[in-house]
């Protein structure tokens, strides 16, 4: 899959397909990620890319003709009419089911915004969907580009130590939607806070017992509308339920 990133700032990438475990990814071409600054594109020997809103009012807005022909640009080097993302306050929040769906994809061409905002009219000529990080603003679309391409990085084969170790995150599927439980590690014992007995007894039984009632007691209290929506799905059984009735 490619990625075609369209942003001011193509530096900030660098170190960020450079280093950790998902740069495998990046460097077998699992994950393509093209990096294209709109400035190339723009007009003028200071080759300016915004510009004072119309109607008044504070900050910059980037304008919409070098962003167009970046695109226009992107489009004719692929093979794929690639559709267009931007990061932005009024997207659809980014969740697991959304990198797994991007994460089986073909790629797409994803703008990354800056100043108070982007012309509405290439919004609307362009973009085929927005995407939020959650309700904040960020200074840029660069850091949500990378939290988007990193999650979806991680779930290509051959790229985590262990094929299996995602399959156990919060909100996957195979969690049921739940948060993960706590883990623990070398020495047994750390500032007079033993681990879990149970991780210790070496019965898997009653270990993934354990870790099921964990994942159930941290998603009730930290993300009750996960629950909820376990629960209407039919995932939680009998032992669950009355694991949650003792705990309330």
């Amino acid at each position: 899959m490619r990625f075609d990133v369209i942003t001011l700032f193509p530096e900030l990438f660098e170190p960020f397909l450079k280093i950790g475990i998902t740069r495998r990814a990046y460097e077998t071409g699992q994950v393509q990620v093209q990096l294209t600054n709109p400035r190339d594109f723009a007009s003028g020997n200071y080759r300016r890319v915004d510009d004072r809103p119309f109607g008044g009012g504070p900050g910059m807005v980037m304008m919409a003709e070098p962003l167009e022909k970046a695109v226009q640009a992107i489009r004719a080097s692929r093979d794929d009419n690639a559709p267009v993302l931007l990061f932005s306050p009024i997207g659809q929040a980014l969740n697991h089911a959304t990198v797994e769906r991007w994460s089986a994809s073909e790629g797409a061409i994803l703008v990354c915004g800056r100043y108070e905002g982007i012309d509405q009219r290439f919004i609307d000529r362009y973009v085929d969907g927005q995407i939020s990080l959650g309700d904040f603003v960020l200074s840029g679309g660069e850091v949500a580009a990378m939290a988007m391409l990193d999650a979806i990085a991680r779930l290509q084969p051959g790229v985590l130590s262990d094929a299996d170790s995602h399959h156990q995150d919060s909100f996957n599927p195979a969690l049921d939607g739940l948060l993960d439980c706590p883990h623990y590690t070398r020495p047994e014992t750390w500032s007079e806070l033993p681990v879990p007995a149970v991780l210790m007894s070496g019965h898997h039984e009653q270990i993934e017992r354990w870790r099921r009632e964990q994942r159930l007691a941290l998603t009730a209290q930290h993300r009750p509308d996960l629950l909820n929506t376990a629960r209407q799905q039919g995932l939680l059984d009998k032992r669950d339920e009355q694991y949650l009735a003792g705990k309330s």
